[in-house]
Order: structure tokens, then sequence, then C-alpha cells
């Protein structure tokens, strides 16, 4: 999979799905449309997470114009989107040639329209950096609005990084082969990008409407999203929140030494409120240093965890291929031996 790429090269659409297969099946109509008057050409990888259903019809699909090939990786169990999107990526970098990878949800939301934006874009820029659409405008209700509002400020307050981008993007075949060795993209694509520092920029666009069906994303969904791409930044969140709890333990400290003075400097005041106000500021004090203490330890033990590299541990998670156009078949190869791996004697981690 190296080498300079031809701009005549197809691309690759990376989409992952679960259970939203008649929203899949308009979106490729949708997108071949768009692609066919540009002239491009692209393969379609759709990630299956662990679907509860299969459609009926789905080797029916077709005939596509720009669209080569429709390939279904089926996912050994159902790992939620985001790492859906890294094994994707690691199946496409071993895999599939192509001299980008275009990520895009499979609902419609992210709109066919701006594939060609977005290459435009990636064009523009010799195709070294990823290109992302960036939302101007969101469709959701109002108070979705004001949570969405209130978790950019806390994300860009604990990590110093601005929430602009989601998943739609286009990624240079050089840098595919950058981001599959980064571990935080187990966690959230889009944030494993910027805390791995890769060269990005992005593209105004508006959010499409879903195709099919209903959105499955609850309140809950949405905070655990969240959380995820906060989990990227672990250490960054963990190093300003210690500066803030040693600020704080200064303030206390200072805050006792003056109640101490101000005590023995009154000759008359009310009684107790020293012996108060000092008993709450050691108490601070001693959850302070007690954040700080744990802190440490959690860092420490972190760094000596096995982390998971998408490039090198995917195969556990990729199930059959099957192909759905343009025509059926199903390659149930072991991915392990697909990609020169083996299993050690403990049966737990694969040897290159």
């Amino acid at each position: 999979m190296n080498g300079d790429q031809s701009a005549n090269e197809p691309i690759v659409v990376l989409l992952p799905l679960y259970n939203d297969w008649e929203s899949l099946r308009l979106l490729l109509v949708k997108l071949d449309g768009e692609l066919a008057r540009k002239g491009i050409l692209a393969r379609v990888l759709v990630v299956d997470d662990g679907s509860s259903h299969q459609p009926a019809d789905v080797f029916s699909w077709g005939p596509f114009e720009s669209l080569a090939s429709v390939e279904v990786l089926t996912l050994r169990r159902n790992l939620g989107h985001q790492r859906a999107i890294a094994i994707g990526l690691a199946y496409v970098e071993q895999h599939i040639d192509g001299r980008c990878v275009v990520v895009m949800d499979s609902d419609g939301e992210d709109s066919p329209a701006d594939v060609p934006r977005l290459l435009a874009r990636f064009d523009k820029e010799e195709g070294s950096k990823i290109v992302f659409a960036e939302r101007t405008k969101r469709s959701e209700t109002l108070t979705f609005t004001a949570f969405y509002l209130l978790y950019k400020w806390l994300h860009f307050l604990l990590t110093g990084v601005h929430v602009r981008v989601g998943n739609f993007s286009i990624i240079p075949r050089s840098r595919l082969e950058s981001l599959v060795v980064v571990s935080e993209l187990w966690n959230h694509y889009a944030a494993a990008v910027f805390k791995s520092r890769q060269p990005h920029c992005s593209v105004p666009t508006r959010r499409a409407k879903r195709l099919a069906g209903h959105s499955r994303m609850n309140f809950v969904g949405l905070v655990i999203h969240g959380l995820s791409a906060l989990s990227v930044f672990s250490e960054t969140i963990g190093a300003r929140l210690l500066i803030l709890n040693l600020v704080v333990l200064v303030l206390a400290l200072a805050g006792v030494i003056a109640t101490v003075v101000l005590r023995l400097g009154m000759s008359v005041g009310i009684p107790g409120w020293a012996t108060n106000v000092v008993g709450i500021l050691l108490i601070i004090i001693l959850q302070t240093l007690m954040f700080t203490v744990l802190f440490c330890f959690g860092i420490l033990g972190g760094r000596q965890a096995t982390a998971f590299i998408p490039r090198r541990d995917y195969t556990y998670f990729a199930g059959p291929l099957t192909t759905i156009y343009p025509r059926a078949s199903v390659r149930n190869r072991d991915p392990l031996q697909a990609t020169g791996c083996a299993i050690d004697p403990n049966g737990k981690t694969p040897v290159l």
C-alpha cells in the first residue's frame, strides 16, 4: 500500500453502520450520482458494527456508475461508532488501495454533495492534510444545542482544543499510515487526529437530514460520546486539574495564615469563627493533597498499561468481508492470516 498515488486512482469511502441499511441504500445512490458528475471513481467499505438485522435485498443494490465496488466488513461484536471507524481505517490501510479515504456517516446526515467539495480542498492542499467538514449550522433541538454549547465550552476549558468537526473528513494515504498506529484512535477519531498533531484543515458545511428511519442516539449516548473525546486528552485534563488544585492549595494555606493573623490581632471577635474557618480550609487542603496523590498514581499506572493499536489489534474484531456489488461473494478469510499475523502460544497477543 505504499508509493505515490495517482490523482486518477479511486478514492475509498468508509461508512460505519449499525442497522441503518435503508439509509445506506439511499446514500449509495446519492453518492454515486454526486461522484459521477465529477468523474470520480470510488470503492466503498461499509463497516457493519454488529447489526442485529440484515436486509433481504442487499445483493440487488445497484447498478452504480462511479462506485466500482461496495463491500461490507462485519465486526464480530458491536463496538460503537468510533471504534468501528478505527477498525475500518486499519482494514483499509492494510487491504484497500486508494489515494485517500472519505469517512462519513451512513445515515445521510453527512451530505454526499459535500464530498466533491472536500476532495477539491484535498487536491488544493496537494494531499498533505486531513480535510474535515466543519459544521456551520446544526438542525437539532434547542435542548440539544444548549448542552452541545456547554460541552464545547467545557472541552475547550479542559483541553484547550475547540470542537468544530466530527467524523466527516478525507484522510490522505500518507496520513492514514500514521493515524492507524495512534492508540487514541480507538476511543475517538477526530480527537485522535488533534492529539497526534496530524496536519489538518476544514471546509464549512451544513448538516443534512437523515435519509430514513430515526436516530438511535439518546442523551446518554451523547454523553458517552463526549467523554470518549475527552478521554483522548486525559493527561492534558489531569495536568490542568492538578494545576488548579495546586492554586486552590496555595489559596487555602494563605487563608489559614490570614485567619490566624486576624484572630491574633483582634481584641474583640465572634467566638469560634477562626476555628471554623481554619477547619474548613484544612479540609480543603487535605482534599487537594489527596487528589494530587491519586492523580499522580493514576497517570503513572496508565502509562504502564498496554494500549490498543488499531493497525496491530483490529484483527480481533474484523469478521468476514462480503462483496455486495458488483457481484455477491463472501470471503471468510482469517484476518490474522491475511495480515501475516500469528497468535502467540498463550493465545492473547498478535505476533507480527
